[in-house]
C-alpha cells in the first residue's frame, strides 16, 4: 500500500514538473514582448524655416537682422506646434473673418489687421485683467469716446461690426502719428503714447529697433505668425476640410425702440431662447433692457432651421 503512495504521488511530481516546463517553453521572451509596435509610431517635432520674405501690411520684416529672425521663429514654432489652438482659429476665422474684412477695406485699413484681432481675443469675446472686452480688446474709455454705448445693460464692445469700427477708427489715426502701419499696430498694444515714449527715449524710428516689453516685443511677430499660418495651412501641417469649419448663422434684423421687460419671453417670440439670443447679441448684457431714451437697437435673429432647441 505505501508502495503504491509512493508511486502515485512520483507520477504527480512528474507531471507538475511537466507543466511547468511546458508554461515556461510557450511564454513570450523579454525580447519578444517589446518588439511590438509603439501606440503612437508616427509622431515628429520638426525644426521650422522662416520665409525669405514675411511683411505686414505691406510692410517687410527685416529677417535679415538676427534678432528680428529668431523672434519670428520662435513665433512661427510656437503657433505651429499649438495644434489645438491652431486648429480652433482655422475654426473660428472661417465664421468671423467674413465679418471683419469688409469693414477692414470700407475703412482704408489693410486686411492684415484681421489677424490683430486673434491674437488680441483668439476671435472670443474675452475680458482683460486691465478690463479690456470683446473680439478687439477695447477699453472702456476708448469705447465710449469713440460712440459705443457701455453700460449695465448694454456693452457694444461685444458688437462685432461696431467694434471693427471703432479698431478701425484707432488705427487709422495710429498710422497718420506714426507713419508706419506696423507701429500703428505696436500701439494698439501699448498705446499711442507708451510707443511715442519709447521711440523718444531710445532715437529711434522703426518697430525692428525698440527694446520693449515682453508683451509688445511680441507682439507683431505673433499677428505676422498667425497671418503666416492661417494662410498657408498644409505647409505647417494642418489638415482640415471645409466641413470642420465654423459656419455664421443667417440673421435677420428686429429693431426695438421701447424697453424690454424680459428678453426670454421675447425671445421666445421668434422660436428661439434666451441663451441663442445672447448668442447672436453678446452686447446685451443683462436680461431687459431698459431703454428709458427710445433709442432704437437692431437685434440679431438667427434664421429658422439652424438651432434644434427651443424654449
Amino acid at each position: 500500500m505505501k508502495a503504491l503512495k509512493s508511486i502515485l504521488s512520483i507520477i504527480g511530481l512528474v507531471t507538475v514538473c511537466c507543466m511547468f516546463i511546458y508554461a515556461v517553453q510557450k511564454a513570450p521572451s523579454d525580447a519578444e514582448v517589446t518588439s511590438e509596435a509603439p501606440i503612437v509610431n508616427d509622431y515628429n517635432v520638426y525644426a521650422l524655416s522662416v520665409p525669405d520674405h514675411l511683411n505686414f501690411a505691406g510692410e517687410d520684416l527685416p529677417l535679415e537682422n538676427p534678432d528680428v529672425y529668431e523672434k519670428m521663429d520662435r513665433e512661427l514654432l510656437v503657433n505651429t506646434y499649438w495644434q489645438s489652438n491652431g486648429l480652433l482659429m482655422f475654426k473660428r476665422s472661417a465664421k468671423y473673418f467674413p465679418v471683419i474684412e469688409p469693414i477692414l477695406k470700407e475703412y482704408g485699413v489693410p486686411d492684415d489687421f484681421k489677424y490683430l484681432a486673434v491674437i488680441e481675443s483668439g476671435l472670443l469675446n474675452v475680458v482683460s485683467p486691465a478690463g479690456a472686452r470683446g473680439f478687439w480688446q477695447i477699453m472702456k474709455t476708448t469705447g465710449q469716446e469713440n460712440g459705443l454705448e457701455i453700460n449695465d445693460n448694454v456693452d457694444e464692445r461685444y458688437h462685432l461690426e461696431k467694434s471693427t469700427r471703432v479698431a478701425c477708427k484707432y488705427l487709422l489715426d495710429a498710422k497718420e502719428q506714426f507713419g508706419t502701419w506696423t507701429l500703428a499696430a505696436a500701439s494698439y498694444n501699448a498705446g499711442k503714447s507708451g510707443i511715442e515714449r519709447r521711440l523718444q527715449d531710445q532715437g529711434v524710428s522703426n518697430y525692428y529697433d525698440l527694446l520693449l516689453g515682453e508683451e509688445t516685443g511680441r507682439y507683431l511677430y505673433r499677428i505676422v505668425a498667425l497671418k503666416e499660418i492661417l494662410t498657408n495651412p498644409s505647409k505647417y501641417g494642418f489638415n482640415f476640410t471645409e466641413e470642420h469649419l465654423y459656419k455664421n448663422i443667417p440673421t435677420y434684423s428686429v429693431r426695438v425702440d421701447t424697453a424690454v421687460t424680459n428678453f426670454s419671453a421675447f425671445a421666445e417670440q421668434f422660436g428661439i431662447n434666451y441663451k441663442i439670443l445672447k448668442i447672436h447679441n453678446p452686447w446685451l448684457r443683462e436680461p431687459h433692457l431698459n431703454n428709458s431714451s427710445g433709442k432704437e437697437y437692431v437685434i440679431d435673429i438667427p434664421e429658422k432651421g439652424y438651432y434644434s432647441s427651443t424654449p
